[in-house]
């Protein structure tokens, strides 16, 4: 769906992404997934977090890319970024260290816990869907302070059970993560296209907050495998401002442009 043909003026991903963005804070340390994450945080970057330190898995820290990255390789994240380090010490010294204080992923397959699988759809050895892998997410899972997942609705991808089990949410809810030795907050964000969640302070299981402009109960319920639990008070989003549209949708265009190779892919 385009922004025109929605009734609202913006789309269910804009909304997301926005949302996502708004969850981010000026002194935030944030460890960027490619992707949505990544926009959600250059958004906030470039509205009301201007001073917040962006840090890809390649090892670029304080960066500040004009347009989004296609990985974390693409060189627009290291010709903007304050220095670039080895990737060992960018998980050693940073990550593990303690000094992440947001991890922002996405996933393929998420369950109620937080646990997310971006590995395999279907079996491991014969696999409907091989995907991406881990990557540096198991250990952003783990050593950030707090972990934000950002994904879009669907039965397929909010399932009861991840089919491989690639980063560590909550594990089976409650202290698990405590029980394991793990001393980080691990998921207490997650941003979709519909609403936002939060874990149960003993449960840990998501529920919804608030639902985005328009959205219904029914229709989170539909577009998720497990059966969803709501806030007694449950908040309406508020909708995308002028500003973080023009910002997002700039954005969008310069990175098209610049992937395109058209040659207007700089900001003014």
């Amino acid at each position: 769906m385009s922004d025109n043909d929605s009734p609202l003026g913006f789309t269910p991903n804009e909304m997301m992404t926005i949302a996502a963005s708004r969850a981010l804070k000026n002194d935030d340390v944030c460890f960027v997934g490619i992707g949505a994450p990544s926009a959600a945080c250059n958004v906030a970057r470039l509205t009301h977090a201007p001073d917040i330190t962006l840090i890809y898995e390649s090892g670029t820290i304080g960066t500040a890319p004009d347009v989004l990255p296609l990985s974390i390789g693409d060189g627009e994240l290291c010709e903007t970024a304050v220095t670039t380090v080895a990737v060992p010490e960018m998980f050693r010294y940073w990550l593990q260290g303690g000094r992440i204080s947001i991890g922002f992923l996405g996933a393929a397959q998420l369950d109620k816990f937080g646990n997310i699988n971006t590995t395999v759809i279907g079996g491991y050895f014969h696999p409907r869907t091989r995907l991406p892998g881990g990557g540096g997410a198991p250990e952003i899972a783990t050593s950030s302070k707090e972990i934000y997942i950002t994904m879009a609705q669907s039965k397929r991808g909010m399932v009861e059970k991840i089919d491989f089990f690639t980063s560590f949410g909550h594990g089976e809810g409650g202290d698990h993560r405590k029980r394991l030795g793990i001393d980080t907050s691990g998921p207490t964000l997650l941003i979709t296209d519909l609403a936002i969640w939060k874990p149960d302070p003993l449960t840990k299981e998501f529920i919804v907050v608030s639902l985005h402009p328009g959205v219904t109960r029914q229709q989170v319920q539909e577009s998720c495998g497990w059966t969803v639990r709501f806030a007694e008070a449950l908040d309406e989003t508020p909708a995308p401002s002028e500003l973080e549209l023009k910002t997002l949708r700039d954005l969008q265009a310069r990175t098209k442009a610049a992937h395109e190779g058209t040659g207007k892919g700089k900001a003014a």
